[in-house]
């Protein structure tokens, strides 16, 4: 019969060797039935519990893996269950994570609010034609609503035609408060204002400050720069009526987590030196995707299977904003996709040589140039812009750029993109608060409060957020 992930999609799951079949189905029928696609995540056949086994340790067909998972993440985890049993529910290396399905940490990396791989079951539903797995992953990401809070008023606008939620604290101030322009993360093409709700009232309660949530569009509908123009439609709207919302022009601020922190670095660049509007006084940069040149940096190579964003899912996410599909991703991923000359040039600014040695201690490899190829780049061009990637700004923009904070996770592959652009604002003079959580992975502050469970990593580093806000 096979396993039941085989029976049910009528495709090889890819945990059976030899041959990467499933003992219960043929590998013509599974071909035929469903032939490989190239926009989801490999799963390794050498690694890890298939779901057929996940009541038990490890899968009987496969040898123990020793040392899977670092204690610090361990420690991450709300309901604290052993370590052995997390290791043997998710089998990962240090130097080679690739994490089993079959857990609840891998049920949580695909259903949790967050950039995680689309879940499994929005497959089925594809498969069956009755939605798409996009369409599926924000129904689960979508986020449950809230009630009245006490402390805030919440009210839904629109900033030149752009959805917002504003939060305003209902205590009364001396004067105006900090207005703070929030954009959500969700790899431009997951999140709502009910997504991140908890997040921005958290913000807004504890910083007292006016808090302005935007909804952007998503890809792959809308692709770039629509989610680019309208959080800067949304803020340059926000810094004509500051007034009306009783917000201090001295004293605003963009910040976003992931894609949103992508997002906010762009609009901080697009306005400094403006002289058209107030200054903005500081940007909040929450574990960033900040460039799509290298996805082979020392944080891609040792992170790219810890949940909640896959080293693939990150260069797919990339892909279906830019062009609204994960064509030529095999190609991103290797490297294929930037001439050699505008390799060179953005080598200053986008190399490990950059990346200090205590985040290499996991375990780099290095690798050999990849072989360029013209077409794929001629669809991928505009990973070159910095309104799309901002760590390719020049220095004449980068020096403009106001105070910053920006936070890092240890298990993220984002981390580095976050490392190398701290360098570039300090090389450039500007002002840098960094908080790096030693035990964090990507997306864990929209999880410090999940559907009950608690994220002390996620709380520490939405706290430092928060400090960071009442300096200012």
């Amino acid at each position: 019969m096979g396993c039941w992930r085989c029976r049910i999609t009528g495709r090889a799951c890819g945990e059976h060797p030899p041959g990467g079949f499933c003992p219960g189905a043929t590998p013509d029928t599974v071909t035929a039935r469903a032939p490989p696609i190239r926009t989801l995540p490999p799963i390794s056949p050498s690694r890890g519990c298939c779901p057929r086994h996940r009541r038990s340790k490890h899968c009987p067909e496969q040898p123990p893996v020793e040392d899977a998972v670092p204690d610090t993440l361990v420690r991450t985890l709300p309901w604290a269950p052993p370590a052995g049993l997390l290791r043997g529910a998710l089998p990962m290396s240090r130097a080679n994570p690739v994490p089993g399905s079959g857990a609840c940490w891998g049920v949580l990396a695909e259903t949790a609010t967050g950039d995680g791989s689309p879940e499994f079951g929005g497959r089925i539903l594809e498969k069956t034609g009755l939605c798409s797995q996009i369409t599926f992953g924000r129904y689960v990401r979508q986020g449950r609503k809230l009630g009245l809070d006490p402390k805030l008023f919440i009210q839904d606008l629109q900033f030149n035609e752009v959805p917002v939620r504003v939060y305003q604290p209902k205590a009364t101030s001396d004067g105006p408060r900090r207005g703070i322009l929030f954009f959500h993360g969700g790899g431009w093409v997951f999140g709502s204002l009910d997504t991140y709700e908890k997040v921005c009232r958290y913000l807004s309660r504890e910083s007292d400050s006016v808090v302005v949530s935007v909804q952007y569009r998503l890809a792959p509908e809308h692709k770039y720069p629509a989610a680019y123009e309208d959080c800067l439609n949304a803020t340059q709207h926000f810094l004509q009526h500051l007034e009306h919302y009783g917000v201090d022009p001295a004293r605003v601020i963009v910040c976003g987590d992931s894609a949103g922190g992508n997002l906010a670095a762009a609009v901080s660049q697009t306005l400094a030196g403006r002289s058209d509007f107030p200054k903005l006084r500081a940007q909040i940069l929450i574990y960033p995707g900040l460039q799509a040149l290298d996805f082979n940096l020392p944080s891609y190579q040792q992170n790219r299977g810890v949940p909640l964003l896959f080293r693939e899912r990150a260069a797919f996410f990339a892909l279906l904003y830019l062009n609204g599909d994960a064509l030529h991703m095999q190609e991103v991923l290797e490297g294929s996709h930037i001439p050699p000359d505008l390799r060179l040039k953005y080598r200053k600014w986008v190399s490990p040589d950059n990346i200090p040695e205590e985040f290499k201690v996991r375990g780099v490899k290095p690798l050999g140039p990849t072989d360029f190829i013209a077409e794929v780049y001629e669809t991928v061009k505009r990973f070159c812009e910095p309104n799309l990637c901002p760590l390719l700004a020049e220095d004449s923009v980068v020096h403009q750029l106001p105070e910053s904070f920006i936070l890092t996770c240890e298990y993220d592959v984002l981390r580095d993109d976050g490392l190398l652009y701290k360098k570039r604002l300090e090389d450039n003079g500007v002002r840098v608060t960094w908080y790096h959580l030693e035990d964090g992975f990507h997306g864990i502050i929209s999880l410090y409060d999940y559907c009950g469970f608690s994220f002390p990593s996620g709380k520490r580093g939405l706290d430092s957020v928060v400090n960071f806000l009442k300096s200012l």
